[in-house]
């Protein structure tokens, strides 16, 4: 036989896009149509209904940048469509495919009633099916005017990204708003013939299937009237009813399908928007389970919901009736699909404990699984935090953009820093917006690193990142795939389904033990400096509010504990953790908003902990310590005067002068108190930091280094930083002044400035203070530069084979060599408020009260010792999608502390992050719980969210090793429970001697709820 692939390919192709696809509709009438463009912000579709229209035309330009225009439609459908399937179909001027960036619109009945969304891929609203003709027709449309930041394919910097920039120039142009009758079996046909078409293409050329089902469409084409494709689709599609029919192999793998619609609660677009986006698609997904009984709807992020809830009642309401019919499936449990690296670990507990109480407060559902498609690596105490929240699998899909290493599973067990396991899917078709396209499906099965030890994978399906969602076609596609030769068999199920197969198929699965880094996107541990700052003060804020409302709830009496408004903040402070938000990979519209709603959070939970103080009564300054330990340092009074000061951990004491171990001697640009001796030198640098305990140099170079590297990733400019950023940098040794600023027994400081760049400037006040080897670098930078990177050097002479930085609940131990790809590909980490470095005997902690983003290195040097060096990433100055990211003023402090243990790390990493707070209150009421035992941190202390009175406390062993003690309360207690992170009792704690006995395995977490005798 001839090989005539070529000539079959090329007809079907063409046949297909210019004549099948084309004649979808068989007949259309336009729509009359008027415009009226809503000022500013959004308005209340009551507003919208009320307002004046104008009569507007096809091919009018319409829509500035972050714009609204309200549509009347009103139509007529013909008589003589009687017995047709009627749709509106509308373009609002759509550019390109992609649903989530650009026009989009949600259909509405006069009486408010929201239909149906529209985009670029969705075009259709139903009307009649079938029509008894006649029907009027009459819809008002939000239009929303969003601009294509993805325009040039992110090659192009963009004012469009904030609507202070934007302009008011239109974007686009109205082609199309129709009444159009389906014609049911060309459209049947359209999706025949591209299943088999891409099925084929996929297929080897020595494949004897290939050659069926191309021979099968080349006589299928024979058939097909190209005057008159509706009348020759019917012969056409029963021509393939015997391709479409042959079963899949016996050991086809299997791929369980569930719709999905990945909506980023901000990204290129700002929240305001994101609440359009939730209820345009969720109308869509709920429109789609009407037509189709056999689809299901995954859907995360209990955020959104109740933004639909508040905003669009009508479509929550018909979200609740697609999940009491088991077509909606609420997952993750999160209250966003949240960063996986930067927020704290009480933080990752309350987007569980906030997630999960939502979904099932409002659908009676205990969501089972962790579904984090699309965050930027995992941090490795994820999987005891999953399991304490009560889910049983995890589910990722970025790890599949890794740039140097392949991930070796796709089904396996992850186990965290403390040894808990959880069961990981990573779906191999490597996209969570799948359409079960010939390409996907194939891509799938090549991919499963499982082949031999299970066959069965899954795929989230529906467009996503702005929204979209399934449509019809993808479900069409699903149909046509559950069991056709050749191809993955399509099962649309629940991904509790999907998990509970794969585990019973694959209880032995491997186990990958540690974080799952992701090799792309490091530069989202440093950009935006603000918004990640604002996070972390949040974090700590928080803290410091519950325990002294806590404090006061239980020593004063007329104090009400603030519930809701505690309730409402952490709710603020976990929808910007959301992985574009937290990240910094938003426009700047977002990060504006970001910084303005950390403002406001700050200023409130002030006032909360101002007035729990208050609420203790007045009695002279006292001195209040939230962290988790004991405090012996250097504070300020009102004043300005230093005083040295004890306070116990959680607790506090009288605002008098202690007496410190040895005072402070400034000499020259030499700053000693007997634990360290730090020499500035000329340029600014740490010339010398000597321990005069341990009697040893710490640095083997000049500290605290200022290095400006040129920072141009190959692609996403405020996701990545590649390794070639080391190549090129400028250090920063040209001190215009280095001044000693302050020269007190308690207090020692010296302040350099330097003038760089592009006018920017950088003021720095290294202190030391009295009873403290830590040394503090307080930073003030006025930046504008662009397409930079700066870091903070520490080069030690330390031969340390693995540093540990601190992450949720503990900390996580990285080598310092590159022995292999994988090493090698860590060249930027992520860390919270400490990085230790040691050898045996000696250690150094870099502690910081904002960063995130560092690396660690080492050399050898020609005297045989090593150089370990630790680099702090200060300020990044991406340019997209915010051509003005981090530019202007930052304030910030990290701190050298020479002779640290990892238990030194942690108490200071806490006491830089929880300044000691002097407020005017009454005596001594003892901390709320205390510990004795090393190793045993408190992490959170609350009321019971249930209102009952009783005391929760969240505790973890913060060392890496086992760790006993005994909790001790200052209240009267009757009895102590073990409870899950939703306050729920596991187990009965063991009691004695009125305190609460406590044994943790290696980062166990434990969090116990205390009854009030």
């Amino acid at each position: 036989m001839h090989d005539e692939s070529r000539r079959i390919e090329e007809r079907v192709q063409r046949l297909h896009d210019q004549r099948i696809k084309t004649a979808v509709y068989a007949a259309t009438v336009p729509f009359q149509v008027e415009a009226w463009q809503a000022p500013g912000e959004p308005v209340p579709f009551e507003e919208a209904a009320a307002a004046s229209y104008e009569p507007f035309a096809m091919g009018t330009s319409w829509g500035p940048p972050w714009g609204t225009t309200w549509f009347r439609m009103r139509g007529q459908v013909p008589r003589e469509w009687a017995g047709k399937r009627v749709e509106a179909v509308i373009d609002l001027g759509f550019v390109g495919d992609w649903p989530g960036n650009q026009a989009e619109a949600l259909v509405h009945l006069t009486d408010g009633t929201p239909l149906k969304a529209v985009n670029p891929l969705n075009q259709y609203v139903p009307i009649a099916n079938p029509a008894t003709g006649g029907e009027t027709v009459d819809y008002l449309v939000e239009a929303a005017s969003n601009p294509d930041i993805l325009a040039d394919n992110f090659s192009k910097v963009t004012p469009l990204g904030d609507k202070l920039t934007a302009g008011d120039k239109p974007l686009y142009t109205f082609r199309a708003a129709d009444l159009a009758v389906l014609d049911e079996e060309v459209w049947h046909l359209d999706l025949d013939v591209q299943v088999l078409r891409e099925l084929m293409l996929e297929l080897g050329e020595h494949d004897p299937r290939r050659h069926e089902i191309a021979h099968a469409l080349d006589r299928a084409m024979d058939l097909l009237d190209l005057d008159d494709v509706s009348g020759s689709a019917a012969a056409v599609r029963e021509s393939l009813k015997p391709v479409l029919s042959k079963p899949a192999h016996a050991s086809a793998h299997t791929v369980s399908g569930v719709g999905h619609a990945h909506i980023d609660s901000a990204w290129l677009w700002p929240i305001r928007e994101t609440k359009r986006k939730t209820s345009r698609t969720f109308s869509n997904v709920t429109s789609l389970a009407d037509e189709y009984e056999d689809f299901i709807f995954a859907c995360s992020q209990a955020q959104q919901y109740e933004w639909v809830r508040d905003n669009y009642p009508k479509v929550w309401a018909r979200i609740q009736e697609s999940v009491k019919n088991g077509q909606w499936a609420p997952v993750g449990g999160m209250w966003v699909e949240s960063d996986g690296n930067l927020p704290g670990g009480e933080a990752v507990a309350r987007q569980f404990v906030h997630g999960k109480r939502f979904f099932m407060d409002h659908f009676g559902i205990e969501t089972k699984g962790v579904w984090l498609p699309d965050s930027f690596g995992y941090n490795a105490a994820y999987p005891q935090i999953a399991k304490l929240a009560g889910n049983e699998w995890f589910l990722t899909q970025k790890i599949s953009w890794n740039q140097t290493n392949r991930f070796p599973h796709h089904t396996f067990w992850w186990e965290g820093i403390d040894g808990t396991r959880i069961f990981t899917h990573f779906p191999p078709v490597d996209t969570y917006n799948a359409r079960f396209s010939g390409e996907e499906m194939s891509r799938a099965v090549r991919n499963y690193a499982e082949k031999g030890g299970a066959s069965r994978s899954l795929a989230p399906f529906g467009w996503g990142d702005g929204g979209g969602g399934p449509t019809r076609e993808i479900m069409e596609r699903a149909r046509r795939l559950a069991d056709l030769e050749g191809s993955a068999k399509v099962v649309v199920e629940h991904p509790d389904d999907f998990f509970a197969k794969a585990r019973e198929e694959y209880p032995d699965a491997p186990v990958w033990v540690g974080e799952l880094y992701l090799e792309l996107h490091r530069a989202t541990y440093t950009s935006q400096a603000r918004t990640k700052q604002g996070n972390r003060r949040s974090e700590h804020l928080l803290r410091e509010a519950e325990l002294w409302a806590t404090t006061a709830a239980l020593h004063a009496p007329g104090y009400s504990y603030p519930y809701e408004k505690l309730d409402r903040l952490w709710k603020t402070v976990l929808l910007h953790q959301f992985h574009d938000i937290l990240p910094g990979s938003s426009i700047a519209w977002v990060h504006r908003e970001a910084e303005a709603e950390y403002a406001r959070v700050a200023r409130e939970l002030q006032e909360l902990t101002a007035e729990a103080l208050a609420a203790l009564g007045p009695g002279g300054p006292r001195v209040f310590n939230t962290s988790p330990r004991d405090r012996a340092e250097v504070i300020r009074t009102e004043d300005g005067a230093p005083v040295y000061v004890e306070v116990p951990a959680s607790g506090s004491a009288p605002l008098t002068d202690a007496e410190p171990p040895q005072p402070v001697t400034v000499s020259g640009r030499v700053l000693d108190n007997g634990l360290v001796r730090v020499e500035v030198a000329e340029d600014g640098t740490l010339a010398s930091v000597r321990d005069l305990r341990a009697d040893r140099e710490v640095l083997a170079e000049p500290g605290n280094l200022l290095r400006l590297h040129t920072d141009l990733p190959n692609y996403w400019d405020a996701w990545d930083i590649d390794k070639h950023y080391r190549n090129r940098y400028t250090d920063l040794l040209d001190a215009s002044s280095v001044t000693v600023v302050e020269q007190d027994p308690l207090i020692g400081a010296i302040r350099v400035e330097r003038d760089f760049g592009k006018g920017s400037k950088i003021t720095q006040t290294i202190t030391v203070r009295a009873g403290s080897p830590r040394i503090d670098i307080e930073t003030d930078i006025d930046w504008h530069e662009t397409e930079k990177i700066l870091k903070a050097a520490f080069p030690v002479d330390i031969r340390a084979p693995h540093s540990s930085a601190e992450i949720q609940f503990g900390h996580i131990q990285r080598p310092t060599h590159t022995n292999t790809s994988w090493e090698a590909a860590r060249f930027e980490v992520s860390g919270h408020r400490w990085v230790h470095i040691g050898e045996p005997g000696y250690g150094v902690a870099v502690i910081n009260d904002s960063t995130y983003g560092h690396d660690v290195s080492r050399t050898v040097r020609e005297d045989g010792g090593t150089t370990t060096t630790v680099r702090l990433s200060l300020v990044r100055a991406p340019r997209i999608p915010d051509p003005e990211a981090d530019q202007g003023r930052h304030r910030l402090t990290y701190a050298l502390l020479p002779g640290a243990t990892i238990e030194d790390a942690v108490a200071e990493g806490y006491a830089l992050n929880l300044p000691l707070r002097v407020a005017d209150a009454a005596g001594a009421p003892a901390p709320v719980v205390s510990v004795d035992g090393e190793g045993v941190t408190v992490e959170a202390v609350k009321l019971a969210d249930d209102a009952s009175g009783d005391v929760v406390v969240r505790l973890y062993e913060s060392r890496g090793g086992r760790a006993t003690g005994v909790l001790r309360t200052g209240f009267p207690l009757a009895g102590a429970q073990v409870t899950d992170l939703l306050e729920r009792p596991l187990e009965d704690a063991e009691t004695a001697d009125g305190g609460v006995a406590v044994a943790l395995r290696p980062f166990q977490i434990l969090t116990l709820r205390l009854r009030r005798a």
